[in-house]
Formats: C-alpha cells, sequence, structure tokens
C-alpha cells in the first residue's frame, strides 16, 4: 500500500492549535495516512505534531522538516521522544538544514560545514534515542548526557528523516537517517540522481534502503490556470534558495511552479504516479490550500485512492 500524506497549513486567524487538530481529522477523513508540519517562527512543529498525533489517532504525524542550526540535538531529541510517547509511536522525526540567509539572520550564527553539522547531529541523535544516552565530541557539535535519555513510553524510536537534495547531504542521510523528503525534485532528478546517491551511501554503511518520502505540490481542480497562479504565489519562496534552485534545474524546470500537480483528479494522480514509478516510497501532497478548503479536500481524496 503506498502512504499518501499531506503538509498542513496555518491559519491567519483563529486558534493554530485547534486549526491544525481540525485539518488532521480533516485529512484522516479524505482517507490520508499521515499529516506533515513545517517549522515556523511562531509554532513549535515537534509540538503541534504531539498535540495532534495525541487528539486524532490511526494517523502518522510528522515534522518537515525542523532546521538544526540554532537547535540542539540533545534538546530535540527529547522533545522527538515526548511526540512519539504522546503519539503511542506515531511520530516521525524530520530535519533539515534550513537557508543560510533565515539561519544567519534569525540566530546569529554562521551557516558553515552543513554536512558535517548535520553527520554530527544525526550521530548525537542516534544515539540518544537508540540507546538512551550519548557521549559524543564533533567536529561541529558535541553532547554528553549527565542522565539516561530514556523515556517511559517510547517502545521504539521515531524514524528520523532529512530533508535532503545536495550530494554531500544525500550521503549523509544516507549513512544516518531513515528516509528523506525531497521537496520540488522531479522523478527524473529522484530516478537518475537523488535516490541513487542515497542508496548508494546506505549500501556503503551496511544500512537498509532509506525511504524516499517526496513532497509534491498538488491541486485537484477544473480551473488550471488559477491553480498555476495560485502555487507559483505559494512555491515562488523557494526559488531564492540556491538548493531548490538547483534541484528545480535537474528537474527540467524554470520555476517551482512548473514540478505542481495542477488539472483533474486523473491528472494529478498520473502525475503522482510517475514519482512512485522514479522511486519514491510515499507521497507528501503540500500546498493542497492554495484555492481553498473544497480544493483541499477534492485533493486530498483524489490522492488518497493511491493508498488503498
Amino acid at each position: 500500500m503506498t502512504i499518501i500524506g499531506a503538509a498542513l497549513s496555518t491559519p491567519e486567524f483563529g486558534n493554530a492549535v485547534d486549526h491544525g487538530v481540525d485539518s488532521a481529522r480533516a485529512a484522516k477523513e479524505s482517507g490520508l495516512s499521515g499529516i506533515w508540519l513545517g517549522q515556523r517562527f511562531d509554532y513549535d512543529a515537534i509540538a503541534l505534531a504531539g498535540i495532534i498525533g495525541r487528539e486524532v489517532d490511526d494517523i502518522t504525524v510528522g515534522t518537515s522538516a525542523v532546521p538544526i542550526f540554532g537547535r540542539h540535538p540533545l534538546i530535540v531529541a527529547g522533545q522527538a521522544q515526548t511526540a512519539q510517547a504522546a503519539t503511542h509511536g506515531r511520530f516521525q522525526y524530520g530535519l533539515a538544514l534550513g537557508a543560510a540567509a533565515l539561519t544567519e539572520k534569525a540566530f546569529g550564527v554562521e551557516f558553515r560545514r552543513p554536512a558535517k553539522r548535520l553527520a554530527d547531529f544525526l550521530t548525537i541523535t542516534r544515539s540518544v534515542l537508540e540507546t538512551g544516552e550519548v557521549d559524543y565530541r564533533g567536529t561541529e557539535i558535541s553532547a554528553v548526557s549527565p542522565i539516561p535519555t530514556t523515556l517511559a513510553g517510547v517502545d521504539s524510536p521515531p524514524p528520523v528523516l532529512v530533508a535532503a537534495l545536495g550530494p554531500r547531504v544525500l550521503e549523509v542521510a544516507g549513512r544516518f537517517a531513515d528516509g528523506i523528503l525531497p521537496f520540488l525534485a522531479g522523478p527524473k532528478v529522484l530516478e537518475t540522481q537523488i535516490i541513487p546517491t542515497l542508496a548508494g551511501a546506505a549500501v556503503d554503511a551496511g544500512r537498509p534502503p532509506p525511504r524516499v518520502v517526496a513532497l509534491v505540490p498538488a491541486l485537484v481542480t477544473d480551473d488550471p490556470d488559477a491553480g498555476r497562479a495560485a502555487l507559483a504565489a505559494a512555491t515562488s519562496f523557494y526559488e531564492q534558495i540556491p538548493s531548490y534552485q538547483r534541484v528545480i534545474e535537474l528537474s527540467g524546470a524554470r520555476r517551482a511552479v512548473e514540478l505542481g500537480l495542477v488539472g483533474s483528479a486523473d491528472e494529478v494522480r498520473a502525475g503522482l504516479r510517475d514519482y512512485l514509478a522514479a522511486g519514491a516510497t510515499e507521497i507528501v501532497l503540500t500546498q493542497t490550500d492554495s484555492l481553498g478548503p473544497q480544493t483541499e479536500r477534492a485533493t486530498w481524496e483524489a490522492a488518497a485512492v493511491l493508498g488503498r
């Protein structure tokens, strides 16, 4: 069975936590298997995932993704374990490097040696989650647990995934993570570059093939022009980030919106099947709220058919 999920939006008005819970219930009713939350500066994605998973059963909840700069893995692993306990084992722990411009401005830290920092972060994280302790001194991050880090109620550690696109980060993810969360990476670049690099690193490390959770902008609508205009507005931010610029170009596109799936239910499902044929193991629908709640629900329901 193909796992189909959706990234949830955040409202401008009302209570964001209540909205997240209501949206997750709607996603479940639409037939989706999981929901994902991006990290922002106004809410904590891990905390919100734990609350949603506590309120809505039989659906996985994940972060896509929490940037590692400005955060220490010993602290964030504790947050992840708390969400795993709150959801009774349905939490997906997604991490990211983040964008250099945002990181340096927000946290006042230098965005340096990101692949090495990620390797240190994941090494510490896996030790905390899998052994209940850590004693590690890396080139970028060190951590020593003065007391045990095992949390009562966590029967198994949450899977750790990375929003990886570039070769060096993919190699790190292949060695240390359970999967990746590629966004704006079309089927062509997934099949020919991203997945081979990831899988090769996993094999070299003696690890099983990682999951490939492809994040795909999608809208089921009978007004494709309006849909493309909405997706263009929703995704233009990513065109300013070098890692996304590179993968968009490698996917054969000039703009992020060109990688969006817009059209009838059959057309969107056909596009999603291309990602699965390219090697994606799961799909996460993104920007589905761009034309309002009715279009979002139609998009969720159309894609959920692939998971049945």
